[in-house]
């Protein structure tokens, strides 16, 4: 798979580091299901890249953010996403649609992303 040209230029665009642990599920491993909802955590900026299927805990798996890349490197487009929000598509390649995620009041989105 090709590697998007601006990590061949050193710059990582996500704000944790390319080994961080990152939560995925089973089906996206196994390129059954593509990544179509993002999650990045307010608390503790993880991410979560997750499948069509609804997320269950048998089927989480800890990954680092540069193996997702590796797997799907159209999730390069949300790496600005800010702690507390998600991005969502209907399919892989169609546009990313960005929310705040349930739960997290702008105040908290506005804290944890400076």
């Amino acid at each position: 798979m090709k590697v998007p040209h601006a990590l061949h230029e050193g710059s990582w665009p996500f704000d944790q580091p390319k080994n961080c642990a990152a939560i995925t599920m089973r089906q996206v491993l196994a390129r059954t299901e593509p990544i179509l909802l993002v999650s990045h955590d307010a608390d503790d900026h993880g991410w979560q890249f997750i499948g069509s299927t609804d997320a269950n805990v048998g089927d989480g798996r800890v990954v680092s953010l540069a193996e997702i890349m590796q797997l799907d490197p159209t999730v390069l487009e949300i790496a600005d996403l800010p702690p507390g929000w998600q991005a969502v598509r209907t399919k892989i390649g169609g546009p990313w649609t960005r929310r705040l995620r349930r739960g997290t009041s702008n105040n908290e989105a506005d804290l944890h992303s400076r």
